[in-house]
């Protein structure tokens, strides 16, 4: 947890310390459910590991490239975590606006991507951001 743990990678006290940065492997849109790091970082967020699952689309948004459908994708499900694990935190004001920033780079994706429903996300995103309810909403695949 940021300020309350070392961090995983860059404290001698974190549990990854010294082991190398994870690359995770691009794949194709139509094959994500072949994708482990993809279905690991949808399973992080749904158990709240918030930042551990932003690693992990961050290093798939490296991947695919930040100027692709998958990497504004990535960016935005980075994004959605942070606001969670910000939420958590206690800043409601970040996360306010990451999740705002997040849905906005989700409405620009097909509706049925990676295996998720993308409107329902964003409507259940919507409204957790509008309710400031403190569970987030899970991730479903289908």
């Amino acid at each position: 947890m940021p300020g309350r743990a070392p961090h995983p990678r860059r404290d001698p006290r974190g549990h990854s310390y010294g082991l190398p940065e994870p690359k995770p492997t691009p794949f194709p849109a139509d094959k994500w459910h072949t994708s482990e790091d993809y279905l690991y970082g949808i399973d992080l967020y749904n158990f709240a590991y918030w930042w551990e699952c932003h690693e992990v689309f961050e290093g798939l948004w490296h991947a695919v490239g930040h100027d692709t459908a998958q990497g504004n994708f990535f960016q935005a499900l980075i994004q959605v975590a942070a606001a969670n694990l910000k939420s958590f935190l206690g800043n409601s004001a970040a996360a306010r606006n990451l999740l705002r920033s997040g849905i906005i780079r989700l409405q620009k994706v097909p509706p049925s991507y990676l295996g998720i429903d993308v409107p329902r996300l964003t409507e259940a995103l919507q409204a957790h951001l509008i309710s400031a309810h403190p569970h987030a909403p899970l991730i479903a695949l289908g």
